[in-house]
């Protein structure tokens, strides 16, 4: 099923056909896909120690060097695994867009894998952010010429509020209403650009023997506010290990604030947007609504 209107046709064929004319070497192995699929990307399992991720959309696809360039300088430097780029693609005329052919990363996403302990899970998340805001950004992408989610959360301010009378039979509106102006009303980044991920949600993280192992689709990849890193507070952490998580980071109230911010516009905007046509997407995104607002109903009593 297609999710986008301007989105192009992929499948094993296509693919097989891309591989024969650039990739003879890899031609041969097994092909599976992956699933469930991503919004912005389909990826074929490529033998047993590689995968074929392939853009669905033009500005996915934009992403595509931005990766290549930027995740073996990063890798070295975090304590969980990445994606490491193992040959780049080129468009063809069966295929508009550049690529990539990338290593394995062993795990399973949060809806299928079992979490161990999920303090634990916050401590590792929280870890490898320290370590990521920590590596030098001398040239990198900055969040704000990309129109990326390290750029103040008024950027969305637009769509997010579109999005809260789209699904005002869904949610409070007035109730979502007062938390974005809450989170928009939380002083800005004023410190120091640093790396972020930009898209760390829950199906982006792969969890082995109980444990993140690793963090995958560096698409949203930039150089800004980390608030938007903090999603995965409520986009996956029940109440108690989100608060192991937040003081493991150090974080203060403005960041936290902004994050919670990210967080709720994420959703809401996912939700009108897919919501005949991604329907796990959607029922996550609507779990994170629901988590922010019963947040916020503990913390009034």
């Amino acid at each position: 099923m297609k999710l986008h209107v301007n989105e192009v046709h992929i499948d094993e064929q296509l693919v097989r056909g891309l591989l024969a004319s650039q990739f003879p070497q890899w031609a041969d192995l097994s092909l599976t896909q992956v699933k469930p699929v991503g919004t912005d990307n389909i990826i074929f399992n490529l033998g047993t120690e590689m995968c074929v991720r392939l853009p669905r959309i033009p500005n996915a696809a934009s992403d595509i060097e931005k990766e290549q360039r930027w995740l073996p300088k990063l890798a070295p430097h975090l304590p969980s695994k990445i994606p490491s780029p193992l040959g780049k693609g080129m468009p063809s005329e069966n295929y508009p867009f550049h690529w990539s052919v990338y290593s394995w990363l062993e795990g399973k996403d949060v809806l299928t894998a079992e979490i161990a302990d999920f303090d634990q899970l916050a401590k590792d998340l929280a870890q490898f952010l320290k370590a990521l805001q920590k590596i030098d950004t001398t040239g990198g992408p900055l969040a704000i010429h990309h129109n990326l989610r390290g750029t103040p959360l008024v950027c969305k301010d637009a769509e997010a509020r579109e999005a809260i009378a789209a699904l005002k039979t869904m949610f409070d509106a007035k109730a979502v209403t007062a938390l974005w102006d809450e989170a928009l009303q939380a002083d800005d980044w004023n410190q120091k650009p640093v790396w972020l991920h930009g898209d760390l949600l829950s199906g982006n993280i792969l969890i082995h023997q109980g444990r993140l192992n690793a963090v995958i689709d560096f698409s949203g990849l930039s150089v800004g506010d980390p608030a938007c890193d903090l999603m995965i507070a409520w986009n996956l952490l029940p109440a108690e290990s989100r608060e192991v998580f937040r003081k493991e980071l150090g974080v203060d109230d403005a960041t936290w604030a902004r994050g919670r911010g990210h967080a709720l516009s994420q959703a809401l905007i996912f939700i009108p947007y897919y919501l005949h046509t991604h329907p796990v997407g959607v029922e996550q995104a609507k779990r994170t609504v629901h988590q922010i607002l019963n947040e916020a109903k503990e913390l009034r009593q």
